[in-house]
């Protein structure tokens, strides 16, 4: 691996969420010479989890989709175990005093999720790349573009390339990188206006020590437009176990995530007093992880700049943009994330 203060890589990938993974991962199997720099101590970026190795609950990104091939590939690929979205039983809904039950789930859909979290593709993808390939700890400060390449300037020194892969929110990277020179007024302001996938909620898992919705013939799923958390959803492992419910509060207006007990209030008056003793409780408000939400980013709501064209064309066939927000397929899912990967690093391999 050059070193970093004097030989320059063929590309530096700027975060170790799975989408810059997988840039690294493509250049590295075409025989480039790549560093992937994550500001946080941890991998994964929005693929994050809580709990131990083996029954482990997403925090984040937790469903894929039928026809989202890449991510098939890679799940066939590494053997990594999944399981299908539990959808049996009723819905509820809550507009009125009382929650309401609905006959049948008209709120899920077939999905499947990782039955160890997302973080065993994180895992997975991470073990296939070279030794020293990934620094933690390194916050991008400032990307200089010249004629020859690209140099990065960190936290604690600096890294020179040919080529640089934002593999961050859009607006995220344009918020907390210094980028020299400017990016035009288009792409700047499209960049900054493009929301951050999940960087406006807060996501609430309540673990319990049996799926007891089950039991009542409900399938863990409901809306509320009363509470803070808005939609439910059964977040239970393969067989029930772990037995697990989480939810979504947007706060994209500025209000605050609902502290645990608020949490637990609102899951008791959706599912009965079952739901008032979880052995373990996580609020995750992505909207406070600056790096994937810088700050002035939460509050961004214009989807409809998903993928746009600009995305795909390498700044001064220099700086790529890899994350999901810029995929012109399924954007927003970890296929997404994947699809960019794919497509910033074709670039650079073509380049």
């Amino acid at each position: 691996m050059p070193d970093d203060d004097t030989t320059p890589f063929d590309a530096v990938v700027v975060g170790a969420g799975i989408s810059g993974l997988a840039v690294a991962r493509h250049l590295q199997a075409a025989g480039l010479e790549v560093r992937v720099l994550e500001a946080r101590p941890r991998l994964g970026g929005r693929l994050h989890a809580a709990g131990t190795p083996g029954s482990r609950l997403d925090l984040g990104a937790t469903w894929f989709w039928p026809g989202e091939t890449r991510v098939a590939t890679l799940v066939e690929e590494f053997g990594i175990p999944t399981h299908a979205q539990h959808l049996d039983g009723d819905a509820v809904f809550h507009d009125r005093p009382t929650p309401q039950r609905i006959e049948g789930n008209p709120l899920d859909v077939p999905s499947s999720r990782f039955s160890d979290s997302a973080m065993c593709l994180v895992e997975a993808v991470a073990g296939t790349l070279a030794p020293d390939t990934i620094r933690t700890g390194a916050i991008v400060e400032r990307i200089t573009r010249t004629a020859a390449g690209v140099r990065l300037d960190l936290n604690g020194g600096s890294v020179t390339a040919a080529h640089a892969v934002l593999a961050l929110p859009p607006a995220t990277a344009v918020r907390s990188i210094h980028l020299d020179p400017p990016l035009t007024d288009r792409l700047a302001g499209l960049a900054a206006n493009t929301p951050v996938w999940m960087g406006s909620i807060a996501k609430i898992v309540a673990v319990y020590e049996r799926p007891f919705w089950r039991d009542h013939g409900l399938a863990g799923a409901a809306i509320s437009h009363l509470g803070s958390i808005r939609e439910f959803h059964d977040m239970s492992g393969p067989g029930g176990s772990p037995a697990a419910l989480f939810g979504f509060a947007p706060l994209a207006a500025g209000g605050r995530a609902p502290t645990p007990d608020e949490a637990v209030a609102q899951l008791t008056e959706m599912f009965g007093p079952d739901a008032a003793a979880p052995t373990e409780l996580h609020v995750a408000d992505w909207r406070a992880e600056p790096f994937t939400t810088a700050r002035g980013a939460a509050h961004l709501q214009t989807y409809q700049t998903y993928g746009h064209p600009l995305f795909a064309e390498p700044v001064d066939g220099r700086l790529h943009w890899s994350s999901t927000e810029t995929s012109s397929v399924a954007a927003g899912h970890i296929e997404g994330a994947l699809a960019a990967a794919e497509r910033a690093a074709g670039a650079i391999i073509d380049a």
